[in-house]
């Protein structure tokens, strides 16, 4: 009888997850698992900020993907996976293709911006291990350059964020760390320097508990960081950003930076292979497979979960693509095993926190609200558990943040 062939794309949290889960649950006579991924290394999505301000070299926030996986059950391809052909229940690759009985799309998001003029262009995103080294770089040499110059550009040492959710607030906390570093450093007036968040919500972390904002806020312009908040970016060029709050009123911030970190859409794939998806993203069935195909599981940043209690999706997080890989992986079991009594995914909120930088951080864990060096300490458990969760105590020990006080 022929072995059923199971097919994941990405090594991102989701998918990682549902591999090492399926290496330990599958016998390698029971079914041939695949794990695609365009680079041969997983990133820690969740630590791009540190990388990108340059509190954390690129290097610690990756590991070889072929560390955690075993190569005697799973066999790892280096290659980006272009468009799925589900009638022909086939991948179309950038060097070929692979046949599947078994789908796993997880292949992570992309960054959005919502058709805002300039902003592929001009803008800086936090999207990968690449981009993170760019804007670190990008950001030194502004700083290198600044005394170098018969006229000094001022703008050279404004940087704008563009967003004051999760990803561009931990971004700044890191920026208030790496910014005196980089003043020191190049004889900058750290007076000089600017650091604009602009966003166009009514509020930073929007969906965040009040309190816990205004300590974040108010912890961030003690470093300096300017809130522009109930402001929309209306243009991103060479020179900086185009702001207004209403339709006619707009204004010029000049800068040498421009941050984009206001959006993330599901993977572009997902609309080419012709599935039905808002901004990329699959709303799934709670077994977690894509609607009208039984043989294709979504996880991850392009898979859409409605949180019943408030009837809107759950924010894409490391958190929930984790649980989804888990819940993927025993229902792909039982389809190997012909069972058909698939489990609902249903996730369960360890808790959220959102760091402020080295030793500060706000969140809420069991259900009461930290700040502070309690925070920031919770911070880096859930970052060490999510190794743990993969790679196990090895993983930890080689990649984990133990840097408490």
């Amino acid at each position: 009888m022929r072995k059923q062939k199971i097919v994941i794309l990405g090594a991102g949290y989701g998918g990682l997850m549902t591999a090492t889960r399926l290496q330990k649950a599958i016998g390698a006579n029971e079914a041939d698992i695949v794990l695609v991924n365009k680079n041969d290394y997983h990133y820690e999505t969740t630590w791009l900020h540190e990388a990108s301000a340059g509190t954390l070299h690129h290097d610690r926030v990756r590991y070889d993907v072929k560390s955690v996986i075993d190569q005697n059950k799973i066999d790892f391809i280096k290659d980006t996976a272009l468009e799925v052909k589900a009638e022909e229940k086939k991948v179309i690759l950038s060097n070929g293709e692979i046949d599947y009985d078994y789908l796993v799309i997880a292949l992570g998001g992309e960054s959005e911006t919502f058709g805002i003029k300039g902003l592929k262009e001009y803008a800086f995103a936090i999207a990968n291990v690449n981009s993170a080294r760019q804007i670190r770089d990008h950001i030194e040499y502004q700083f290198a350059t600044y005394n170098t110059e018969a006229e000094k550009k001022d703008e050279r040492l404004t940087i704008v964020v563009g967003g004051a959710g999760f990803t561009g607030i931990e971004f700044l906390g890191e920026l208030g760390n790496r910014i005196p570093e980089l003043c020191h450093e190049y004889d900058v007036d750290f007076k000089k320097v600017k650091v604009i968040c602009v966003e166009a919500a009514p509020m930073v972390l929007p969906g965040f508990d009040p309190e816990l904002v205004e300590y974040a806020v108010a912890h961030l312009e003690k470093k300096g960081v300017e809130f522009r908040i109930g402001t929309a970016i209306k243009e991103c060029t060479p020179d900086g950003i185009l702001v207004g709050k209403g339709d006619d009123e707009v204004e010029e911030i000049k800068a040498g930076t421009v941050i984009w970190a206001a959006g993330v859409r599901g993977n572009s794939i997902i609309e080419k292979s012709g599935f039905e998806a808002m901004r990329g993203r699959v709303k799934v069935q709670p077994d977690l497979r894509a609607p009208g195909h039984d043989n294709i599981f979504v996880i991850g940043d392009s898979s859409l979960v409605i949180n019943e209690e408030i009837n809107r999706p759950y924010p894409p997080t490391a958190q929930i693509a984790m649980q989804q890989g888990e819940a993927c992986a025993r229902n792909l079991v039982k389809l190997i095993r012909n069972k058909t009594d698939l489990e609902s995914f249903n996730f369960d909120n360890k808790g959220t926190v959102c760091s402020l930088g080295e030793h500060d951080a706000i969140g809420v864990a069991f259900g009461k609200k930290i700040v502070g060096s309690k925070a920031s300490f919770m911070k880096k458990v859930i970052d060490n558990r999510s190794l743990f969760l993969i790679g196990g105590p090895s993983l930890v020990m080689k990649k984990g943040k133990f840097n408490f006080l």
